[in-house]
Order: C-alpha cells, then structure tokens, then sequence
C-alpha cells in the first residue's frame, strides 16, 4: 500500500517563507540608510519614475501599492519628515498633492535596492532558471486569483 502524497501547504509556505524574509529585512536595520522596510515600496515605486523629478499622486500610489489612500498619507508624512520625499503641488489640479523622491530618497532607494538584490540571490540559490520561473508564476497567479471576486 502506498502512501497517499500530500498537497504542499501553501497558505503555511507563504506565511513561513514571508515572515522569515521579514525578520531577515529587519535584521539589517543599518542597510534601510533611514527608510523602514514599509518605507522601500514607496521608495522603489517613485524611483521607477521615468525622471526624479516625476511625482506620482496619493491615489496612483494606493493603487500600485495596492493599499488605501489613508495609509499611503500617513506613510508619506513619516517619510517627509524624515526627508525621504517631498510634497509637490500638482501642474494642473491645485487641489491635489504629488510626491516625489528627495535626494535622501533617492540614496535610501539605491541601498535597499542592493539589499533585496542580495536576499533575491540568496532565495534563488540551488534553482535553476526554470523553476524560479515557476515560482513567480505560481505567486503572480497566486496574486491575481486572490484579487478576484469570491466566488464563494
């Protein structure tokens, strides 16, 4: 009688893989030069600009970051304090505030861009390239289901 194989448990496999990265991140507070780990999305985000000086409003940030334009604002506060963006007014709407990188910003981009590049090259060792294709595509598809209405 063979034994009946079990599906992997991904639920616990993400948690277990996402909770590690974090302690892993917040390990190495010294690399953030400032910025939290929260804080690199934004940074990444607003670096991806086509230009430096490209500011992106609370709204478009919500929505690449997928969270509410309430959390973005008070993220945004903490890092203009701490002088990682700046608070521009937009060209054609008076009403409405764009951010965009500082020259702080920018220097915290760079060294949390160096330090995820090397947790990414530690996640991928013993893999080769067509199973970390699998994997992304498994979580890219993992993303987007659950992004979906439930059907339940």
């Amino acid at each position: 009688m063979s034994a009946v194989k079990r599906a992997p448990r991904f639920v616990f496999l993400v948690n277990r893989a996402q909770r590690a990265m974090m302690r892993w991140i917040e390990g190495r507070p010294a690399a953030w030069e400032g910025a939290s780990a929260a804080q690199a999305g934004l940074l990444f985000l607003l670096a991806g600009r086509p230009s430096a000086s490209d500011a992106a409003s609370i709204g478009e940030i919500a929505a690449a970051l997928e969270v509410a334009p309430a959390a973005v604002t008070n993220l945004s506060k903490r890092m203009e304090a701490a002088r990682l963006v700046e608070r521009v007014a937009d060209p054609l709407d008076a009403r409405m505030t764009r951010l965009r990188l500082s020259a702080d910003g920018m220097a915290a981009s760079l060294q949390a861009k160096a330090v995820l590049a090397q947790l990414n090259a530690r996640l991928c060792r013993g893999f080769s390239t067509e199973e970390l294709q699998i994997v992304a595509r498994w979580l890219e598809h993992s993303a987007a289901v659950l992004s979906e209405p439930d059907d339940s």
